[in-house]
């Protein structure tokens, strides 16, 4: 594939790694007779590592297949995660450090993930936007605290700690932003 027809979302293989294309910049040359370089922000799959990779316009990279399935969790084993896809019932096994900093976000029954496959190997999981989680451990509600922009600490179902409104109490379902990892509104 020429570097002038990759576009946002390609994923390419680069001596050996493979790469989500996640930005680009073009830049013509003023001169005659200049070559057209493509400078790509691409991030590993897996592991998210950024790299920076300029090409001209007729230098080759090579495309490679990601698939993405549907799949809801179902249970961990040991250490990994079991997805199961819902289309035809495959159950992907995911490492812990392939699931990374999205482990917090995983509760029993969690649907709306993707699972993304190279070869029919997982290599990424893809966590809904927001997700319901439950109010495990937070500081007692406070007299008169009402909807004010102050925030308590909170530790949630997962064992992850965000920020919550002081009115919020333990036992309470939250909406937690999974890009930000802010709380989103009661659930």
């Amino acid at each position: 594939m020429k570097a002038s027809d990759i576009k946002r979302g390609n994923v390419v293989e680069h001596n050996g790694i493979v790469y989500q294309v996640r930005d680009i910049e073009r830049s013509a040359p003023t001169a005659r007779g200049g070559n057209v370089t493509f400078r790509f922000t691409m991030y590993s799959v897996p592991g998210a590592q950024k790299f920076d990779l300029s090409l001209r316009a007729d230098d080759d990279l090579k495309e490679v297949e990601l698939l993405r399935r549907q799949a809801s969790y179902s249970y961990k084993d040991g250490d990994a995660f079991v997805f199961m896809d819902a289309e035809d019932y495959t159950q992907y096994l995911l490492p812990p450090e392939l699931v990374g900093d999205s482990a917090g976000y995983i509760v029993d029954g969690l649907e709306g993930c993707y699972v993304q496959l190279i070869d029919d190997a997982p290599v990424g999981l893809q966590v809904p936007a927001t997700v319901t989680l439950t109010v495990a451990d937070t500081a007692p509600e406070l007299k008169g605290a009402s909807a004010t922009k102050r925030a308590k600490p909170a530790t949630l179902e997962t064992g992850l700690e965000i920020q919550v409104p002081e009115y919020i109490t333990v036992g309470e379902r939250v909406s937690v932003n999974t890009l930000t990892g802010e709380f989103a509104g009661r659930a």
